[in-house]
């Protein structure tokens, strides 16, 4: 079974390994946003985007593990509006430490007490496994 995975690997056939690692990472950090963003009371719509968006990249994931059919086509379409949604995550909390008393000024604080900058690169990496189960082989 090991020989066969990394047989696979090196011929860039890795499709149904990286749509159910999609399947199983977007859950464990859907969660994780939910908790962070519940300490921020929801301050703000778009907190509410990734944990929508959660569920589907799930099934897809799962979809793209079964069908080749998914993976080529629903798991890259939900990929993509993951890894936009971290894109878009990256900037609000960009916005959120500098809307905070002293901003960026007082940068030692705020990037520690605020939102944290990077949190949303999660998104985009995440959604980056997805897209790039499209583009590779099936495992034989």
């Amino acid at each position: 079974m090991i020989a066969r995975l990394l047989q696979n690997v090196r011929e860039g056939r890795t499709q149904k390994l990286l749509a159910m690692t999609t399947a199983m990472s977007a859950p464990a950090l859907g969660f994780e946003i939910y908790f962070e963003h519940y300490k921020a009371s929801f301050g703000d719509k778009w907190m509410w985007t990734p944990l929508v968006l959660t569920p589907p990249l799930t099934a897809a994931g799962l979809a793209g593990f079964v069908s080749e059919k998914a993976a080529k086509t629903v798991l890259p379409a939900v990929s993509a509006l993951y890894f936009l949604d971290g894109l878009i995550g990256m900037v609000t909390h960009v916005q959120g430490v500098r809307k905070r008393p002293g901003g960026f000024e007082e940068a030692h604080y705020n990037l520690v007490m605020g939102p944290p900058l990077l949190a949303p690169g999660s998104l985009c990496l995440v959604g980056a496994l997805g897209l790039a189960a499209a583009i590779v082989k099936r495992e034989k």
